[in-house]
């Protein structure tokens, strides 16, 4: 049985990273090819630094998904913690399940729907166009919020309820006690919410594809439209760049989420320690 189990696991890991081992490999070939590995060679990363066309949809990309993951971390944070002081257990869960429909609807769903609104808003204004940098934003913060919201809850609902009474009880404003009492002891979540957020705004094609039009373009867009002729192996060095990014800031996020959580452990320990001494004292 354990051998079955560690073929199947085997298997699992070449279906998910043999793609991704190819394209870093074939991205230091020295030729044009995706079949003949000819030589080791840093040509099209010279290239594609060289690239200024690639390089400004990059910039767009970048600064896009870094906005947007910003705004949706901070407009979901305050929706999550809104939800969770409702009082009213149906309208919780009303508003939960509202919140959770942009992340179950298909995105050509989202896509078409977003675009439809942006061109009634459109003719309700009587503009020629508004599809560029602003629309694309304001599709990429929607798709966003219920993940952040996803993250942050749990944390909230782990965090002690009664430390913003404690706060408020030792003179604090509400203000003051959100920001010194429950902000950080949710902050894990919040930056899961900001990097899932990031990471989803940086990959989307299709929302984006059916949010903009002329000179703005992400990198999916870019990338295929390059489909229809043919992609090249900058294009391949791009993406190794972009994972290794990726994998950083996912390793990033596991090492401060787990220092975050023994962190949390030596506090509950020490609280625990300090019972015991105070029974033992008694």
């Amino acid at each position: 049985m354990k051998a079955v189990s560690r073929i199947y696991m085997v298997l699992i890991f070449i279906f998910l990273y043999a793609p991704l081992l190819t394209m870093v490999l074939f991205s230091f070939n020295e030729a044009n090819s995706l079949s003949v590995f000819t030589g080791f060679s840093l040509q099209w990363y010279r290239d594609l630094f060289q690239n200024e066309e690639v390089l400004e949809v990059l910039s767009n990309t970048l600064i896009l998904a870094a906005l947007s993951s910003v705004i949706a971390t901070v407009i979901g944070t305050a929706a999550a913690v809104g939800i969770e002081k409702m009082r009213s257990r149906w309208l919780k869960s009303a508003v939960t399940t509202i919140s959770n429909m942009p992340m179950m609807n298909p995105d050509i769903v989202t896509g078409i729907s977003m675009a439809l609104l942006f061109v009634f808003a459109m003719k309700l204004f009587g503009m020629d166009s508004i599809f560029g940098f602003p629309t694309v934003l304001i599709a990429h913060v929607t798709f966003n919020l219920p993940y952040v919201i996803l993250s942050v809850t749990p944390k909230i609902r782990q965090m002690d309820r009664y430390l913003p009474e404690a706060a408020l009880d030792l003179g604090c404003t509400p203000l003051q006690s959100f920001f010194k009492v429950e902000l950080p002891a949710i902050m894990p979540g919040v930056l899961s919410g900001l990097l899932m957020a990031f990471t989803l705004s940086l990959d989307d094609f299709v929302i984006s594809y059916f949010t903009t039009e002329g000179d703005f373009q992400t990198l999916p867009i870019y990338i295929f439209g390059m489909t229809k002729r043919t992609v090249t192996p900058d294009i391949y060095s791009l993406s190794t760049l972009l994972f290794v990014a990726v994998l950083l800031l996912l390793i990033l996020s596991n090492v401060m989420q787990g220092h975050a959580e023994r962190k949390e452990q030596r506090k509950i320990a020490a609280q625990a320690g300090a019972r015991r001494k105070k029974k033992g004292v008694r």
